[in-house]
């Protein structure tokens, strides 16, 4: 994954492109009929249940918009919450709360959702040693805060994009001319330009496992749309050589039976591809 100095430099600018998007020239709403000098306080209230996040996120989004702002900050980021609960309170010019009020609710309802289906995944794989993983299967633009949505629902981030982590899928292999040759370029690939990054490979059958064991440096093996036997068998053969990960249109009923079959990871790209955002609002009080 990124550093955390990169992924707070994501949030920067997703924070700034979004105000540039819906802010532009100005709130000439606010602008035409709040005073600048006007005071207000405003609830972020839950009319939904799931498990809230964003809640650090809005508040650097109050940061950029207006540091004057206070908040006041009763329920956190990975809470469960119910129809009623009250999240923050925000305090402060009624112009720069009006300014912030979309992005902070756009965010927080859809990280939300994301990280209430993290959560049901998380508690289906309760007592097997499987984590449930992202994808890339993000909205563009917005990548930074879907996979902060997934760790803040218990789950476990993928690689971040294109550029800190090899994954070998079908088309490399294909292009390249199989499994062995797509490996081995990769590693002379990562020594010629002094690169340190993880490889992963996927496999399309049991035959294709056999001969990513055959070469060394193999982090984790993608088993992608095997059936359960099947699954089963590969982590034998596996026998902890490297991480195993499954994948290919698991769902939230199939999950657990995958993970009994033995694998470290499930990758689902539904978790952030298939979400309906919580209904959360922000009310002048």
């Amino acid at each position: 994954m990124i550093s955390k100095e990169q992924f707070e430099k994501e949030i920067d600018l997703i924070i700034e492109n979004a105000l540039r998007e819906d802010v532009g020239e100005g709130d000439h709403s606010s602008l035409a009929c709040i005073p600048a000098d006007a005071k207000g306080k405003a609830k972020l209230l839950v009319k939904d249940k799931g498990i809230l996040a964003g809640v650090d996120f809005a508040l650097q989004v109050f940061e950029k918009v207006d540091p004057e702002l206070k908040i006041e900050v009763f329920l956190k980021d990975g809470k469960t919450i119910e129809r009623g609960d009250v999240a923050f309170f925000v305090e402060g010019s009624s112009q720069s709360i009006l300014k912030a009020e979309r992005l902070v609710l756009n965010a927080m309802q859809r990280m939300s959702a994301i990280a209430t289906k993290t959560n049901t995944f998380v508690q289906k794989l309760e007592g097997t040693n499987t984590k449930i993983l992202d994808t890339r299967k993000t909205t563009p633009g917005i990548r930074a805060l879907e996979k902060w949505a997934v760790k803040i629902g218990g789950g476990e981030n993928h690689r971040f994009a294109l550029y800190d982590m090899i994954m070998l899928k079908d088309n490399h292999i294909d292009f390249a001319g199989g499994i062995s040759k797509a490996i081995n370029k990769t590693k002379d690939y990562l020594k010629s330009n002094k690169l340190d990054l993880k490889i992963i490979v996927e496999a399309r059958n049991l035959k294709e496992i056999e001969e990513i064991l055959e070469s060394e440096g193999v982090y984790r093996i993608l088993i992608d749309n095997f059936n359960y036997e099947d699954t089963r068998r590969a982590v034998k053969l596996i026998n902890g050589k490297c991480q195993t990960e499954s994948s290919g249109g698991i769902t939230l009923d199939t999950a657990r039976k995958y993970a009994e079959c033995g694998v470290d990871y499930i990758s689902s790209g539904a978790l952030t591809h298939s979400v309906y955002n919580l209904d959360l609002s922000l009310k002048a009080i």
